[in-house]
């Protein structure tokens, strides 16, 4: 066996940040060995720094761990849960330091030399790493939405291809963070529009689902209209979409693709990988964030509803673990392919 590798949270006391830590806890392949944030957090050991919010207790060493300013030094692998101001400043200095940066910020992810990752769906992009000029490197992770998005779009493009694309989102309020949302504007309402968010969709699933041509992605030509929204729900981003395919296809040959989807063998022996990373549900009202959410330890993306479309070819709803699949657990699994890449 090989001697678990030190890896270092940025942005560790924010609610991503948590579930990094949670997550890393008896990771088989890695070791918690510095937990970053701010200033006013830095010196302070993590329990009293940190507003723990993951269900289960924060186990006594992680809560005696000193915080440390976001500063290189003592680990090769760093997951970041920064925003993306704080990451565009502090993100390259660990890379040019020699670190391999997994990011869940915005910042660098439409970069052109910076690949933007779904291991099930891309993991052929991580090659870009070596057109970047940092000793180490950036890797990130799509917005939280992209992240189930692409995995339900990754075996339409292969059986048919994509044209177009409508999406609306009902999106759970851990999406906003600590404190999030107020309670009055958010209890028994629905909140039409989130800053940023619909630019992001509309741009980051055409560099996922696209094709590496030596040192950049050609973007697949994929068109989508989204429209976000913020609705009441805790957790688990919930998308209800239609889809224009290359070619014209019923839901019975769309349900097979989506059954048969299989990522590469080496992504599926990744340790985080789910057993499925598409859950198709049969139950006309599936999926739902308080019943689905959670499938594959909140990794598994469930679809249900496929049905025609009048408009475009097919319509179905799709729900995705927005802070595990779309944010902690997808830098995890971009982590591990790291490694298995030999970029780590």
């Amino acid at each position: 066996m090989r001697p678990r590798i030190p890896v270092g949270i940025l942005g560790a006391t924010g609610t991503v940040g948590q579930k990094l830590v949670r997550l890393l806890q008896g990771h088989p392949w890695f070791e918690l060995t510095r937990l970053m944030a701010s200033e006013r957090s830095a010196g302070r050991p993590y329990g009293q720094a940190v507003h723990w919010l993951e269900p289960e207790p924060l186990p006594p060493h992680l809560a005696a761990m000193p915080v440390e300013p976001a500063e290189p030094g003592g680990c090769e692998l760093v997951l970041s849960a920064l925003d993306a101001a704080a990451a565009r400043a502090i993100e390259p200095r660990f890379a040019s330091a020699g670190c391999a940066v997994v990011s869940n910020a915005s910042a660098f992810r439409m970069d052109a030399d910076v690949p933007l990752v779904v291991p099930e769906v891309n993991p052929d992009h991580v090659e870009l790493v070596g057109r970047q000029p940092w000793r180490g490197c950036v890797v990130t992770n799509p917005n939280c939405v992209v992240a189930g998005l692409v995995l339900v779009l990754k075996p339409l493009q292969d059986a048919f291809g994509l044209d177009a694309l409508q999406l609306t989102t009902l999106q759970a309020v851990s999406g906003a963070g600590y404190p999030g949302v107020p309670a009055l504007d958010i209890l028994g309402n629905v909140i039409p529009g989130i800053a940023g968010e619909e630019e992001k969709l509309q741009q980051e699933p055409g560099k996922i689902l696209g094709r590496l041509d030596g040192d950049h992605v050609e973007p697949a030509p994929l068109a989508v209209s989204a429209q976000t929204t913020r609705v009441p729900v805790l957790d688990g981003h919930l998308l209800s979409m239609s889809v224009r395919l290359g070619r014209r296809a019923g839901p019975a040959e769309v349900l097979d693709a989506l059954r048969a989807f299989r990522p590469p063998e080496r992504v599926r022996e990744l340790p985080s990988a789910p057993a499925r990373p598409l859950a198709v549900l049969d139950d006309p009202f599936a999926p739902q964030p308080r019943l689905h959410a959670g499938l594959g330890n909140g990794m598994t993306v469930s679809v249900g509803r496929v049905r025609a479309c009048p408009v475009l070819d097919i319509r179905l709803v799709a729900l995705v673990h927005n802070t595990v699949r779309g944010a902690a657990g997808a830098a995890l699994l971009n982590a591990e392919l790291l490694v298995r890449e030999g970029v780590v």
